[in-house]
């Protein structure tokens, strides 16, 4: 081409400026050493290290139950009666929502309280009475306790003294006895003698009348022992029966007692239930208010306006608290779940929030949050995958606009290889390496 444009000059003796301009000549080209940099760059960078990542995505939320979305259901059935908040309100934790009205028959007397708080404090008193009642029995029984010691005293003493007697009589009607056989024998000899002549009809008499005299007293000293002896067990008879009466009287008052008691007791019941159904009613005049548990926001209001009907357990209102720890749930593939670990570093994209990512290289990257992983679960979720929970890394805080429910996409940091390693790792399929990020040591 050189020789033609020399030619062309050399026959019109001047060269075309078209020509010059098309074929640059007299220009040194530059194109090969473009190409030899652009592939001294290119292998450079093959050297580069290149940090292997699996990417995943999710949502914000929160490890703590009190911190996520919470229902607010009512606990008895009724209507409404007045709205205190609207829909996108913030409330703090004690703030009435809705007030509510009782539709049941059994809650709609509005002394209810007051009236049971009466039928309690009467039931108290009949327990006070009872008790009283008890007191009085028992003194009885201890009266009647105190009488009988005292009448068995009288007649045991009473018994002592006859019994001594007893012993008195036994000793005289033993000298009548004895007087007597001796009167008998006199008579009795007398009685030969005067038939014989020896005495006289007066000594005769004389000896008859003693013996008649020894024969009364003998009787008589017999009459005595016997009455004695009779005494003694009349008395026993007697003791028996105070003892028989005062413990009949005893046992009746113990059995009045008892039955007091028992009443005393079912009384209890009556009482206990009373008071647990006092307790029910105040606890349920206080739910007619739905409280805030806690400070948030007011969303999803299930109801609207005045006289609607709840049922118990319905959903009125769902409050979302405002003070959050905020975690990310990803979703790993089953294939890739070997590869996450408890306290592996995760970096985030937060949906809202601009970001310049490069995944090999974290370093670089711009808008993304650092992670670690605190659980992984070993049951996969309903779409398939396994759920991972990742919160804010020791020193890093992530944005306090974040909210609940908010997409994110998260890379976990695996091994720290070559760009050249990668790329033959991506063109032949093969997984990531896969390494114990706690161990320090590859898997074999």
């Amino acid at each position: 081409m050189k020789k033609v444009v020399e030619k062309i000059e050399k026959e019109t003796g001047y060269m075309p400026k078209s020509l010059s301009m098309i074929y640059r000549t007299g220009k040194q080209s530059s194109a090969k050493f473009w190409l030899l940099g652009t592939v001294f760059f290119l292998v450079l960078v093959l050297f580069l290290p290149w940090t292997q990542n699996i990417q995943s995505s999710g949502n914000i939320t929160t490890l703590y139950q009190e911190q996520k979305p919470q229902q607010l259901n009512t606990i008895i059935p009724g209507r409404i009666v007045k709205w205190w908040v609207k829909e996108g309100d913030f409330v703090k934790k004690g703030d009435t929502i809705v007030q509510i009205m009782d539709i049941k028959d059994d809650y709609l007397d509005p002394e209810l309280v007051s009236r049971s708080r009466e039928q309690l404090d009467a039931k108290e008193q009949k327990i006070g009475f009872y008790g009283e009642k008890i007191d009085a029995t028992t003194s009885q029984i201890e009266a009647m306790e105190a009488t009988r010691e005292l009448k068995i005293n009288s007649i045991e003493n009473k018994l002592f003294q006859l019994q001594r007697k007893l012993q008195a009589d036994s000793a005289a009607l033993v000298s009548a006895s004895i007087d007597l056989d001796i009167a008998k024998l006199q008579y009795e000899r007398a009685n030969k003698m005067y038939n014989d002549g020896i005495i006289a009809l007066t000594e005769m008499e004389r000896r008859t009348a003693l013996f008649n005299k020894n024969q009364a007293l003998y009787t008589e000293q017999k009459q005595k022992y016997e009455n004695t002896k009779q005494d003694i067990i009349i008395n026993r008879i007697d003791l028996n029966t105070i003892t028989q009466e005062a413990a009949d009287k005893i046992y009746k008052a113990k059995s009045e007692i008892a039955a007091a008691r028992g009443d005393v007791a079912s009384i209890t019941a009556d009482v206990a239930k009373n008071r647990n159904e006092l307790a029910n009613y105040t606890i349920r005049g206080s739910q007619r208010w739905l409280i805030a548990p806690q400070s948030g926001q007011i969303v999803k209001a299930k109801k609207a306006g005045f006289n609607e009907t709840v049922k118990e357990g319905e959903m009125i209102v769902e409050i979302v608290p405002d003070n959050i720890k905020f975690a990310v749930e990803l979703f790993i593939p089953a294939m890739d779940l070997v590869l996450v670990n408890k306290e592996q570093q995760i970096r985030l994209i937060f949906d809202g929030f601009p970001a310049i990512v490069f995944s090999g290289w974290p370093q670089a990257s711009y808008g993304t949050f650092a992670g670690r992983v605190v659980a992984v679960e070993t049951n996969r979720s309903e779409n398939g995958q396994f759920r991972v929970l990742v919160v804010p890394d020791k020193n890093e805080t992530w944005p306090n606009t974040l909210k609940i429910g908010a997409g994110a996409k998260g890379f976990a940091m695996l091994k720290n290889v070559s760009v050249w390693y990668e790329l033959w790792r991506q063109i032949n399929g093969f997984p990531p390496d896969y390494y114990l990020p706690t161990a320090g040591v590859k898997a074999k």
